[in-house]
């Protein structure tokens, strides 16, 4: 069971492995503090539970974890009000929520974090995924970002009961 640490000094570490990458343009907030769009990133140790790759964009990864080829029909509810607030969902969806198959590329590869899901707790935040960075490890929307290549070797450390921990 690997155990990465996300720190927001803008690294991440675990298992012999050390890259630099990017959290919240929000900063880093104890979890019973975050809230749906604040962009923070919840301070925290998260299961990670599967891997989204575009398959159209490249192979599927190295990895220990259940993997899903992403389509384009795939989004992800942000709408607290909604009864599949933080979940997978099917596109088109009524409800306000994240398109996964995105041209910017920072969702190629998205490791689902077990943030806020069991059972989700409405307007506590959303969609915090490792993923990969954008240019200048710009700070994200609450998620841990990486360049692509160090995502994947992450990935191959990581397995059922891994641990994606945020600090301060």
């Amino acid at each position: 069971m690997a155990h990465f640490i996300a720190f927001s000094g803008g690294w991440i570490e675990g298992d012999g492995f050390r890259a630099r990458c990017a959290l919240g343009k929000g900063g880093v907030t104890p979890a019973a503090e975050k809230r749906e769009g604040d962009g923070a990133s919840p301070i925290g140790a998260w299961p990670a539970r599967r891997v989204w790759y575009r398959p159209d964009k490249g192979s599927p990864p190295e990895t220990g974890l259940p993997v899903i080829a992403m389509q384009p029909s795939d989004g992800w509810c942000d709408a607290p009000e909604h009864p599949l607030y933080n979940r997978w969902v099917p596109l088109p969806f009524p409800a306000s929520h994240e398109r996964l198959w995105r041209e910017d590329g920072v969702y190629d590869l998205v490791v689902e974090l077990g943030y806020n899901d069991s059972p989700p707790i409405a307007a506590r935040g959303s969609a915090i995924f490792l993923h990969v960075a954008r240019a200048g490890y710009e700070p994200t929307e609450g998620c841990i970002a990486l360049a692509g290549g160090d995502l994947r070797q992450v990935l191959k450390h990581l397995a059922g009961g891994s641990i994606i921990e945020i600090r301060a």
